[in-house]
């Protein structure tokens, strides 16, 4: 993750955020890696700890698990705390991210099921469309490697810009081969997109992001990323050893049932689809 805030090439100091484990680390690996405890997963608090509730409230007793959620609100103490043992499991996440997180921080973390997509969706408090957008404009994005590079394909498949041939999921501003509205991008942590509308003209917003901000993708984004053959799927995940922990396979079993999918359309209406 890039800890910083730009306007392009101007960077700014951006300050940390606070994460919903107060003490990782304190349990150590012991706690994470016993069978007989709770099975203790991180989780980002819409929708993953949403449904992780739904799941612990209303289908994990009969099946014999005992679960417990830890909220955090950023994108690297759950692999941290999964990695060292602070908890057992996180829900957080796609394969893109993951790849990146594991090359760069030397981590062991691997998916077990797919979950759900939260689509991608461009958001705007000043235009109603993304051709009403004007020369000039400032665009949010988020600044970590993989969703930045999300967010500018999300904008070159809907003809905003234009990506070198060639690019991959590192792709930044300075990878753009056209730019025919001139658009400046400011680059912030992904928490702080749907935060930026009343500041910029647009901004590209993770899908629960923006569910938590109040915003509704499936009506309210200008472009909005299609889920047809779409990578950044969302699921469970472990450290690498810890797949057949029978916890997990609780788990992977009961957030891919039925029960869970009703759960997901009813609540989310759209902006949030069941990948299973």
């Amino acid at each position: 993750m890039r800890n910083a805030t730009k306007f392009t090439t101007v960077v700014l100091a951006a300050g940390a955020l606070t994460f919903g484990l107060s003490a990782c680390g304190s349990s150590g690996s012991d706690s994470a890696s016993d069978a007989s405890g709770p099975l203790v997963v991180a989780a980002s608090p819409t929708p993953h700890a949403e449904i992780l509730n739904y799941v612990k409230e209303n289908l994990a007793k009969k099946a014999g698990l005992d679960l417990e959620v830890k909220e955090f609100t950023d994108y690297v103490t759950p692999n941290t705390a999964t990695e060292d043992g602070s908890v057992g499991a996180n829900y957080f996440q796609n394969q893109p991210y993951l790849d990146d997180f594991n090359k760069k921080r030397g981590t062991h973390i691997v998916p077990v099921v797919t979950v759900h997509l939260e689509p991608l969706g461009l958001y705007s408090h000043k235009v109603k469309s993304a051709d009403a957008l004007k020369s000039g404009a400032t665009i949010a994005v988020p600044n970590d490697s993989v969703n930045e590079a999300r967010a500018l394909k999300l904008l070159a498949a809907n003809g905003i810009i234009t990506l070198k041939d060639g690019v991959g999921n590192e792709a930044t501003p300075s990878d753009i081969a056209k730019n025919p509205k001139n658009l400046t991008f400011k680059e912030l942590e992904a928490a702080q997109t749907p935060r930026s509308l009343d500041d910029v003209d647009a901004a590209v917003v993770n899908g629960n992001y923006a569910i938590e901000a109040d915003l509704k993708p499936a009506s309210d984004a200008l472009v909005l990323e299609s889920a047809k053959d779409n990578p950044y799927g969302n699921f469970l995940a472990v450290k690498d050893g810890n797949e057949d922990d029978p916890r997990v396979k609780k788990l992977a079993k009961l957030l891919t049932s039925a029960e869970v999918k009703k759960f997901i359309e009813d609540k989310y209406a759209g902006s949030v689809l069941a990948s299973f």
